[in-house]
């Protein structure tokens, strides 16, 4: 096969992953700019991306700390790079694939920001409802930690993939893949009071099956719903970083505090692998000293044997390790 230019096989990896992985365009657009990076690289180095050895990957990975690019950018975008020479291969245009021994930055321990139900009710209080877009708003809010939507999922959930009154949501993730997810009795009433509002709207032709939609009649973006999450986390006093995903995290992490399986939670949040679900099994480290403290068989059998509570109580504990 003749060796084809960088815009060449850019155009077919990008057909590859919008016609056979079935990419949504906010994907498409991610993995392109990404490399895009890797492509400016090596038109600098005067190399074409079949003539690219595991050496020059490592450079580039380098210079990309270098330009002050954090270590989970770094590891997103060689991920991207990895897609893009699997996919040379599976089509031919490589024999070997030299990212095969290609290693991403180590990555700093980090938990997302999670919100109790109290907290997630603070959010919502802080809405003032004698707005048009109040009942929205809040129910908004109930949807993503009722239902773990990704932020996406929800400005494109239409009426038509609503069952109600059999409290399920038909949900298009990522890859176009469907899922159903369980929806609450409280995010159905909410549902119900922005759906009186709605009514009074006028609407946009083509976006009469939307959920969501803005006081011009059309479908909600993005940054709309992270601008009001956070005026809300503002107005409420909540001094955590708090974006869409934060509800999406709160809700697998109450579901695995309360008992579900890790597999049910993976499924509602339509992960493809289980290791990306487990990201939410982090337990608070109070709740945990608190379980140990009350629950295990030895301070249980010192507490019955001294007719005293647990002899490192909870709060004492907790001053001394601050």
């Amino acid at each position: 096969m003749a060796k084809k230019s960088a815009t060449y096989l850019a155009k077919q990896y990008h057909r590859y992953l919008k016609l056979e992985r079935g990419y949504s365009a906010n994907t498409l657009d991610a993995y392109m700019y990404d490399l895009d990076k890797l492509l400016n690289y090596l038109h600098s180095e005067g190399k074409e991306p079949t003539d690219v050895v595991l050496a020059d990957l490592e450079h580039f990975s380098a210079t990309l700390a270098d330009i002050g690019i954090g270590a989970r950018s770094q590891a997103r975008i060689l991920c991207g790079v990895r897609s893009f020479y699997r996919f040379l291969v599976l089509d031919g245009y490589m024999s070997d694939d030299p990212t095969e021994l290609l290693e991403s930055p180590k990555q700093p321990e980090h938990l997302p920001e999670v919100l109790s139900t109290a907290e997630v009710d603070m959010l919502k209080a802080s809405i003032d409802r004698t707005k048009w877009e109040g009942h929205r708003n809040s129910a908004i809010i109930e949807v993503l930690f009722s239902c773990g939507l990704r932020v996406s999922e929800l400005t494109h959930l239409k009426l038509s993939n609503l069952y109600l009154d059999e409290h399920f949501v038909r949900i298009l993730g990522k890859g176009a893949k469907e899922r159903l997810v369980p929806i609450s009795s409280r995010a159905i009433e909410e549902l119900g009071w922005w759906f009186s509002d709605r009514q009074q709207m006028s609407i946009k032709p083509g976006e009469e099956d939307y959920v969501f939609l803005n006081r011009r009649g059309a479908h909600l973006t993005r940054t709309m719903i992270l601008i009001m999450i956070k005026q809300c986390a503002e107005r409420a006093g909540l001094q955590k970083t708090i974006s869409p995903h934060t509800l999406r995290h709160s809700f697998a992490t109450a579901l695995l505090e309360g008992g579900a399986d890790l597999r049910a939670i993976q499924a509602m949040l339509g992960h493809e692998s289980i290791g990306t679900t487990e990201i939410y099994t982090h337990i608070d480290t109070s709740t945990l000293r608190s379980e140990i403290l009350n629950h295990h068989p030895r301070n249980i059998q010192y507490a019955r044997s001294s007719g005293k509570p647990s002899p490192i109580p909870v709060q004492e504990m907790d001053n001394e390790t601050r």
